[in-house]
């Protein structure tokens, strides 16, 4: 078995095919008790030889109704643990991958097997890190709003990422990965929490990469964070905001579910805050000043990324004034004849290329573009400004899932990125076959070149040019990938045209 030296003590990994994994490492000391929302601190030292053969807990949270939302394992206050998958424990200093999972910063874990850095780890002679942090109230409530001068920190969920990336910082050598070389990546809030890092100080010289997958972040603003204090509060029957320092989990985590509910579908209550210490300004106003210059970025998202976090639900078909109502919901302030313009110019898109047209799918088009997309390529462009390697991705690949009725949905990236295709549910939700094999490994590719040294082109999918606002240069992922300027032209410019782009 694979034995490493850390400044904490030895840790004992476990040798599987082509590589070796550490899984259930900590990285801070447990954030529980007299540490809930405080910043991470240093994990206590070990006596002897510590097993890393099995995850620790991830963050504590609720069920969800989305399959593989909500982490599988045993969860807990006490979740500060990060996993790796090297090819040796050797000199080799081989560029790391650290991955920041999704799940609204409320749900998930780094420990999924759909996050098995294995396959990464033994296609590129990689080092792949995957970590939990703490999520929803314990990560992104911000008591310091009202409960000023107690030492409370903000942010506590990047704030673990930050300690998790400075113990990569200090540690990864003896992995096999390069301290000098680090790339993050995540998908959804994972992203989203990428983005945040790019505008945060104390992360600054901790990676040197970023690849965002359908997310770019946004925080909010003390009032609105101390707005949601006060509902925990209510919620948990505490007569102040005072109580939540020493409530028990349990009822904490039913506080939350309850403002969640309250609040419904589509809703963050539980995200990032300008503080202006930790998190000094809005993560895309921070880059467009040029808080990440220097720093490569590959950022992209799903076609339909709509269609999964509306699976669940039972809708009914829609009327034409109906459409028009919900898309005027969405983009509240555009114009009427903006509206139907845009409606107009989505569905006749859709059916030029053969796709669903009707008005759900329309929907669905327009929220994938103006939620998701427009966010994506608004910070590849002002990332452009200060540094000339960033990348665009579009993934078009359909689920065979539901008939297909799921699209080129969101998270349907994730196993052809990790080459986890067969983790449990993905022959269903990903496919099998030689067309999904071969989106899987020219993914993968594209993942470990862009770590390897910031340039994602590699020759299964070409040269990959860098994203510029004249010619839009974007690679397609698909059964077959490649390069395109401008895809979906019709669909951007309509929802451009609706946020005033």
């Amino acid at each position: 078995m694979p034995i490493v030296e850390t400044s904490f003590g030895r840790l004992e990994g476990v040798s599987r095919a082509g590589h070796a994994a550490f899984l259930g490492v900590p990285y801070a000391a447990a954030p529980a008790g007299p540490l809930r929302w405080k910043a991470p601190l240093p994990p206590m030292a070990w006596p002897g030889t510590r097993p890393a053969s099995k995850p620790g807990p991830a963050a504590r949270q609720t069920g969800h109704p989305i399959p593989g939302f909500a982490a599988s394992g045993p969860q807990s206050e006490d979740c500060l643990y990060l996993n790796i998958f090297t090819p040796a424990c050797d000199s080799r200093r081989r560029p790391v991958l650290f991955w920041i999972h999704g799940g609204g910063f409320t749900h998930g874990s780094g420990s999924e097997a759909l996050y098995d850095g294995g396959p990464l780890a033994r296609r590129g002679d990689v080092v792949v890190v995957t970590i939990n942090y703490r999520l929803g109230a314990w990560g992104y409530l911000h008591p310091s709003t009202r409960l000023p001068g107690r030492g409370l920190a903000n942010n506590c969920g990047q704030l673990d990422a930050i300690a998790a990336l400075r113990w990569v910082h200090d540690h990864i050598a003896a992995f096999g990965g390069d301290p000098r070389n680090v790339t993050v990546f995540g998908e959804s809030a994972g992203a989203a929490a990428v983005g945040t890092l790019l505008a945060m100080p104390a992360a600054r010289g901790l990676f040197h990469k970023a690849i965002l997958q359908s997310g770019t972040g946004r925080a909010a603003r003390p009032e609105e964070a101390g707005q949601v204090v006060d509902r925990v509060t209510e919620a948990a029957g505490l007569p102040a905001a005072e109580g939540l320092l020493t409530l028990d989990a349990d009822r904490l985590l039913e506080a939350q579910a309850k403002v969640a509910a309250a609040r419904g579908f589509g809703t963050m209550l539980f995200a990032p805050m300008v503080d202006g210490e930790t998190l000094p300004q809005q993560p895309l106003e921070a880059v467009a000043a040029g808080a990440a210059a220097g720093i490569p970025v590959m950022i992209g998202t799903n076609r339909d990324e709509a269609k999964l976090f509306f699976a669940m639900q039972q809708r009914e078909p829609m009327d034409d004034a109906a459409l028009e109502r919900a898309a005027g919901a969405l983009f509240p302030g555009a114009a009427p004849d903006r509206l139907r313009a845009a409606i107009a110019a989505v569905r006749e898109a859709r059916r030029g290329r053969g796709l669903p047209a009707d008005n759900l799918d329309v929907l669905d088009a327009l929220w994938s573009e103006g939620i998701f997309r427009q966010n994506a390529l608004r910070l590849a462009l002002a990332q452009r400004k200060h540094e000339p390697r960033t990348y665009v991705y579009f993934f078009t690949y359909a689920s065979p899932a539901r008939r297909g009725a799921l699209g080129a949905c969101h998270a349907l990236e994730m196993p052809f990125v990790f080459g986890t295709l067969d983790a449990p549910g993905q022959d269903r939700f990903a496919g099998t076959g030689p067309d999904a094999e071969r989106l899987s490994a020219n993914m993968m590719d594209a993942w470990i070149a862009f770590a390897r040294g910031g340039d994602p082109s590699h020759a299964g999918i070409g040269r990959w040019e860098p994203y510029d606002a004249e010619s839009r240069p974007t690679m397609v992922f698909d059964r077959e990938s490649g390069l395109e300027r401008d895809p979906y032209a019709e669909e951007r410019r309509a929802a451009e045209s609706l946020l005033g782009g």
